[in-house]
């Protein structure tokens, strides 16, 4: 098992690196170019750089992702594909993608961007929270035990 992570924006890559180390599992970080660095990986962390295109990311994911991965994203299309594939797919506010959920969180997405195309002013994401962090914490260790 690997955990790939849609790493562009993700706030939650320190607690993926830390758990990962205690477990032993490897941890790619795929991020565009753009968020280019020098800073040194801890041991069993690798970061792939793609393409600053809107989906170069969420591709190479799902060329390297296989069945029994775990996927830290999000978005919502590529929970979607990593699903279909098999793998455990997490978001960084602390809840697992579902074939139970992903319908719906897909449905609100496009009526949202439907909304947008019309001129309608829609919500954007509520602010990330120290409790979001714990409770993303929480879960990704409780989902490393069982995988």
């Amino acid at each position: 098992m690997k955990i790939y992570v849609d790493a562009d924006a993700c706030p939650v890559k320190d607690i993926i690196t830390s758990e990962a180390a205690n477990t032993g599992v490897p941890v790619t970080l795929v991020t565009s170019f753009s968020h280019f660095s020098n800073e040194e990986q801890p041991a069993g962390v690798e970061t792939i750089y793609v393409d600053n295109g809107a989906e170069a990311a969420d591709y190479r994911i799902m060329k390297l992702a296989q069945k029994g991965d775990l996927i830290v994203t999000q978005d919502y299309g590529l929970a979607s594909l990593g699903l279909a594939k098999g793998c455990t797919v997490l978001h960084h506010k602390g809840f697992s993608y579902t074939n139970d959920n992903i319908d719906q969180l897909l449905q609100s997405r496009y009526l949202s961007a439907m909304a947008r195309k019309s001129g309608k002013r829609t919500k954007g994401p509520k602010p990330f929270t120290e409790e979001d962090r714990n409770k993303f914490g929480e879960l990704l260790k409780a989902t490393l035990e069982h995988l």
